[in-house]
């Protein structure tokens, strides 16, 4: 099935689960659909209160190439100030204090997702998310993403390129910590998290999350159970091997692979 490949990995990440406005802003340790699809409703420009139905045929194939390290924020807004200027309650009063919250990000994680759909569904999505009418956002906006987001707009079978194809991020953004763990010569395990349980035969860990947006809208948001299959895929080995080149030059070339062999084709005669 046809897809579009997307790097989320930044600074910082926050996929907020369960709080809403609470003391504490939690975040899941990957990417929510609840998230992903906000991602895309904002590269086309829905606004809050729009049908979301449109994101339901899509399915998210997440590669955690970094997990990240938790990060707490101790943050205070709205301290100092008169009452009248303190942050304002639900009831239409002020708070006449500071407000405390504690907000957790991941720092420094990397996931690559897949994600497949009806095809002239992903032509539309990807086109967006070439020319977003709101810009993305890894969760908060503050949270701004590397380049590139969008790896590959239109490609064949994207979940094969995530097991084969796709560089990966080092695990160990610390080069103390050593080399990545290798299970042999020629592989490296890597978690993979799926919406439907994968037939490789590798064993799976069910998980379920409530993360499967009904509406954004404010007054109303609502989400679904979502059920998710968490896997360890054994990755070719040379996928964490980039010699001369950086990374980002090796992702460079990856997404532009298709490209530049559709121009080789036009020029030739």
């Amino acid at each position: 099935m046809t897809g579009l490949i997307l790097r989320l990995a930044g600074p910082l990440q926050s996929w907020g689960e369960r709080s809403a406005f609470s003391a504490v802003r939690d975040t899941a340790p990957f990417p929510t659909r609840s998230a992903l699809t906000g991602i895309l409703a904002a590269a086309e420009g829905l606004p809050r209160g729009a049908a979301l139905d449109g994101y339901d045929p899509l399915q998210f194939t997440v590669r955690i190439d970094r997990p990240g390290v938790l990060l707490t924020d101790y943050h205070t807004a709205g301290g100092g100030y008169p009452t009248h200027l303190t942050a304002a309650t639900s009831g239409g009063k002020n708070k006449g204090d500071a407000v405390i919250t504690r907000r957790h990000y991941l720092a420094d994680a990397v996931f690559v997702v897949a994600i497949t759909g009806p095809e002239q569904r992903i032509t539309d999505i990807a086109g967006a998310l070439q020319h977003p009418h709101w810009a993305p956002y890894l969760g908060r906006r503050s949270c701004v993403p590397d380049e590139p987001l969008l790896l590959r707009a239109d490609a064949a079978d994207p979940v094969t390129d995530l097991l084969t194809r796709i560089p990966l991020s080092s695990p160990n953004t610390d080069e103390r910590q050593g080399p990545p763990q290798r299970t042999g010569p020629h592989s490296v395990p890597v978690e993979f998290l799926w919406e439907h349980p994968p037939t490789n035969g590798n064993d799976a860990v069910h998980l379920t999350s409530y993360d499967h947006p009904v509406t954004f809208d404010g007054r109303e948001r609502a989400h679904l159970k979502r059920h998710l299959y968490r896997t360890v895929e054994q990755l070719p080995a040379h996928l964490l091997e980039h010699g001369e080149h950086t990374l980002h030059e090796h992702l460079i070339d990856y997404a532009l692979q298709l490209t530049g062999s559709m121009q080789r084709t036009e020029t030739t005669p």
